[in-house]
Order: C-alpha cells, then sequence, then structure tokens
C-alpha cells in the first residue's frame, strides 16, 4: 500500500460535475474579475462564518498584508506574531514596515501561549496576530482580554482553521479584521491561489473593497493609492460549490485524527496533539513529535507513507529575517517544534484502513528502535 500525504481525489471526484458545471457557468457569463460569482461567495463564507462582511482577494498572504494597511499600521509599529508561524505571517508584517515581535507557543498546542504575551507588549505595540495553526483555535478569550487592556487590534491568520472555534465561537471571527487563505491545500481550497478577509466591521470592509482593487471603488476614480488583489470569478465559484461541504470534511478530519490518537498513544517519545480547553481543532494538519523526527520520516518514506515537516526553520532563522539579529536559542520553543515536528497523512476520505497501515507503520519505527 502507497499513502500519499495529501491526496484531493475523496473530495474532487464526488463533486467533479457540480465544480466543472460552476466554471462553465463563469466560462459562459465573459464576466471574469469581481462579478456575482465573488459575490455569492462573499456573502455565503460571511454566513457560514458569522460576520458581517467577507471580502475575497488574491491570496491568503494579501489578506493578511491589506488587514494591517486597513488598520493603519506601519513603519515604526510592532506587531505580536508567533515564533513558530509560517513565514507569511511575518511577511504581511513586513509589507507595511512594521516590525515582527515573536511570543513563543504553548508546545502542548502550538498556537501562541497567551501567558507569554504581556511581556512583548511595548508602547511601540499596535497589534496581535494570533495564528490559528494547524487547525486548531487559539485562546481567543484570553487574547481579546490582552489586547483590550492594551487598545491593540487583533487580526486572526485563520488560514489553517476554518470552521474551528472557541467557547463556540468561530475563528475569523474575534478579531477587528481577519485573514484566511483558500490555496489548494487548505480545509477549504480553490484550484489556485485565493484568499479572503472577514470583519464585522462595514466601514473596514470598505476599506478592504477599495484596497484591493486600485484603491478604487468607482473604475478609473482611485481615492488611495491601492494593490490589485483580487478574488476571481473561477476560483469564487468552485468555493461555493465546495463551501457547503466543508463541514462534513471537518467531521471526516476529525474522525481521522480520533483513529490516529486511539492507535499512536503510547509509543516511545512520540507526542500526539492536543487540544486546549474550550477550544475545537479542524486538523488541517495531523503533526506529532519526537526527538527521532528525521528517522521515523525516512522509515515511512520506505514504506510507502508520505509526510511532510510544518516547518523546518522558524521565521526567526530564516535569511530573511536575519537583519533583526535573533541568534539560536533565541526562540527555543520554536526551535524544538521545528526539530521535533512531523505531519502525518490527514485529508478527507482517508479510510481506517489507510490510517490503521500508517499506525503500524510507526509502530514498527519504535519497535525497533533502542
Amino acid at each position: 500500500m502507497t499513502i500519499p500525504f495529501l491526496s484531493f481525489a475523496p473530495q474532487h471526484q464526488p463533486i467533479r460535475e457540480e465544480v466543472l458545471a460552476a466554471i462553465s457557468r463563469v466560462y459562459d457569463s465573459q464576466w471574469y474579475v469581481l462579478g456575482q460569482e465573488v459575490a455569492a461567495f462573499e456573502a455565503a463564507y460571511a454566513g457560514f462564518n458569522g460576520v458581517g462582511h467577507c471580502v475575497g482577494v488574491a491570496n491568503g498572504l494579501d489578506a493578511l498584508h491589506l488587514a494591517l494597511v486597513a488598520l493603519g499600521i506601519g513603519p515604526g509599529d510592532e506587531v505580536i506574531v508567533p515564533s513558530n508561524t509560517y513565514i507569511a505571517t511575518w511577511l504581511a508584517v513586513s509589507y507595511v514596515g512594521a516590525t515582527p515581535v515573536p511570543v513563543e507557543p504553548d508546545p502542548a498546542t502550538f498556537n501562541l501561549d497567551p501567558d507569554r504575551l504581556e511581556a512583548a507588549i511595548t508602547p511601540r505595540t499596535r497589534a496581535i496576530m494570533p495564528v490559528h495553526l494547524y487547525g486548531q483555535a487559539c485562546q481567543m478569550s484570553r487574547i481579546l482580554e490582552i489586547a483590550r487592556r492594551s487598545n491593540l487590534f487583533v487580526v486572526e491568520d485563520n488560514a489553517q482553521a476554518q470552521g474551528a472555534a472557541e467557547h463556540g465561537r468561530l475563528t475569523g471571527s474575534f478579531g477587528q479584521v481577519n485573514a484566511t487563505s483558500f490555496y489548494p491545500g487548505k480545509n477549504l481550497g480553490a484550484l489556485g491561489d485565493a484568499g479572503a478577509l472577514t470583519t464585522d466591521d462595514a466601514e473596514l470592509a470598505t476599506r478592504l473593497r477599495t484596497l484591493r482593487n486600485y484603491g478604487s471603488q468607482k473604475k478609473y476614480f482611485n481615492e488611495v493609492v491601492g494593490y490589485n488583489s483580487r478574488l476571481d470569478e473561477l476560483q469564487a465559484a468552485v468555493l461555493g460549490v465546495k463551501l457547503p461541504y466543508l463541514t462534513r470534511w471537518t467531521q471526516e478530519r476529525q474522525q481521522v485524527a480520533a483513529l490516529y490518537q486511539q492507535q499512536l498513544a503510547g509509543l516511545g517519545d512520540l507526542i500526539l496533539p492536543a487540544t486546549a480547553p474550550g477550544c475545537t481543532h479542524v486538523y488541517h494538519l495531523y503533526v506529532v513529535r519526537t526527538a527521532r523526527r528525521d528517522a521515523l520520516q525516512a522509515h515511512l518514506a520506505a514504506a510507502g507513507i508520505g509526510s511532510l515537516i510544518h516547518y523546518p526553520i522558524p521565521p526567526h532563522r530564516q535569511q530573511a529575517y536575519a537583519s533583526l539579529g535573533y541568534l539560536p536559542g533565541a526562540f527555543p520553543i520554536a526551535e524544538e517544534l521545528a526539530a521535533t515536528c512531523l505531519s502525518l497523512p490527514l485529508w478527507p476520505g482517508l479510510t481506517e484502513e489507510q490510517v490503521a497501515f500508517v499506525a503500524t507503520g510507526i509502530k514498527a519505527f519504535f519497535m525497533r528502535q533502542p
């Protein structure tokens, strides 16, 4: 048996005709940018996410960037970010000329640790950017309370967690404005790059719609220096087909994760994902940890089992951020996670037999180790 890290087939095959019909509808409409498909998806996703407004953009990084622009964050400002996120979170801060200020995660949940936040706040801090990493909701109630006390904006990076919740409230609905990605591998994925912003603030939504479209609300009349970052009609149409299936796909991801939790418990030094009280996890990724990560990955590959490392180098150790001057050991939790994490195969449609095959391969590895 061969099991890739990710397969789209179980999701895409059953809805193939629906997706092709949506693509044909766009093709025949002869309207390809900011038309009815985008408007319809924005309304549907806002409803799904429990917010007043959704603004479709070209990708998740643009969504993060435009969120900061709309809030007026720029040179001289600081934005608190996780030390262990994907680099896009940091890049958005750099794009506006602000400084990313890393805060370490809770090593059990991988998410921003609220207990460490206040020590990172300075007079220059303008926002906190929590990332719902791997699909688990951050402890947003505590983060929001800290932000309120210090008069800070909150911008959620919700790229990996559509449908996750804390105390019943969905991620992507807590911050003043929040960003998400519909990159193909995401839980709700397009057939190319795509992203969106969510907010309950009508004024912010209008500002974002202006910023994404060359700074213009009316064609050829440009109010501000804007950008070209628009969710296109084809991607919106595909996402509109997929959105009604997201809840079911999430349940399937959670079922697969539960099987892993049962079958991998108590193996050597293998650490399984943990979920914070009051939070839910939609398992964009199922990430385990072991000091023998590289050897385990090689063993699984030899057995025909795919896996990936999310992420092998934390942002503060990337060459792109060498100018910040962080030395090895500056953020030890992020560095330990980068050295020990391994993402196992997980997608809607992964069968119990396939999960058992992966688990058997991992058990065999630990049985052979001294």
